[in-house]
């Protein structure tokens, strides 16, 4: 058989050189050894992740106007994408808190070469007038568009970005964010828990191959000290941080204020129990009336605190840094010698 079939293939080149006598009956095709077949075409990572990919649905932003995901949002951009609900009283408040501090750190550039994108779970209710609401409310700026659809179509995508889980209740939503450049097809998953210095560094210069020019006025004498942190300290930093300074927000100017209060001094200020269990369960003590928890809440624009799931041992090391952190810096010659010491 494998004979026959390298001499028909012979007889087809010979019979393609002759002299044409006249439109001939067309003949069977030759068949094609499998080490002859060509190649597939080499394939880029915006290839894989392209127009076949992802579902071009058809979303409103809270302006109104309709926008395909694929066509408008992402094709050739670089941006961040997450998934939200703006009655959310868990992590959603954190994560937008978050991301303010990445816009504040991207300096400009976001709606010019990074873009965010904020989708909500509850279309229902997330009307076009509720996200421009909750967008005003959090002080974003151009380039962070938020968005809301067809609850079949948001499934679909939650789905193909990979942040979906049907074991979990709208409440109970995924948190992971979806980075990624679509030109080179470069994706990853963040967790709105990250550094906001790290995602700034991924946004807008991995993923944009490092085409802007970096400060040139760093220095390894301006480099802050390299030191272990608590515990309670890190907790902070991942948890708090994106809604609470110590020692700055509106404690140093009102205008400079995040989501809530500055915390320098909370734990000499407030009931030490109290603190815990607003730290714990803030949606308990909202949901019985507190009226602390009703004070902070409508003096801080409503925006909501989280419920972040902290346990005992979580809180206490969080109230155990607050401790130490308000306590007042010691004079200079004391930091010098205790520097020496180490």
């Amino acid at each position: 058989m494998a004979r026959r079939s390298i001499g028909l293939a012979v007889a087809a080149v010979v019979a393609a050189c002759r002299p044409d006598p006249g439109p001939p009956p067309a003949p069977p095709p030759a068949p094609v050894h499998p080490a002859a077949a060509p190649a597939p075409a080499a394939t880029s990572g915006a290839t894989v992740w392209g127009a076949d990919y992802f579902p071009n649905v058809v979303l409103t932003t809270q302006q109104g106007t309709k926008v395909r995901f694929f066509d408008d949002l992402i094709r050739d951009k670089v941006v961040a994408i997450n998934f939200i609900f703006t009655r959310c009283t868990d992590a959603c408040p954190m994560e937008t808190a978050r991301l303010l501090e990445v816009q504040k750190l991207l300096a400009g550039r976001l709606g010019r070469d990074v873009f965010f994108y904020s989708i909500s779970i509850d279309p229902t209710h997330d009307t076009p007038d509720v996200l421009r609401d909750y967008a005003a409310r959090w002080h974003t700026g151009p380039g962070w568009t938020f968005l809301t659809g067809s609850e079949a179509d948001i499934t679909s995508l939650r789905k193909k970005l990979g942040v979906f889980q049907a074991d979990l209740q709208a409440k109970d939503h995924n948190l992971s964010l979806l980075i990624g450049n679509q030109r080179t097809g470069q994706w990853m998953k963040r967790s709105p828990y990250e550094n906001p210095y790290i995602l700034a560094e991924q946004l807008g210069s991995w993923l944009s191959n490092w085409q802007k020019p970096r400060p040139t006025d760093r220095d390894y004498a301006h480099a802050p000290e390299v030191r272990n942190i608590s515990s309670g300290e890190e907790l902070f930093r991942a948890r708090c941080a994106a809604c609470h300074t110590v020692g700055g927000g509106d404690l140093v100017d009102l205008a400079q204020h995040r989501v809530g209060p500055d915390l320098r001094g909370v734990t000499a200020r407030r009931d030490r129990d109290w603190l815990a269990r607003w730290i714990m369960h803030p949606d308990g003590l909202l949901a019985a009336r507190d009226p602390i928890a009703v004070e902070l809440l409508e003096r801080y624009q409503h925006f909501v605190m989280p419920n972040l799931r902290l346990d005992d041992a979580d809180t206490a090391a969080v109230l155990g840094y607050l401790d130490d952190v308000s306590r007042p810096a010691p004079p200079p010659a004391q930091v010098t010698a205790q520097r020496q010491t180490r």
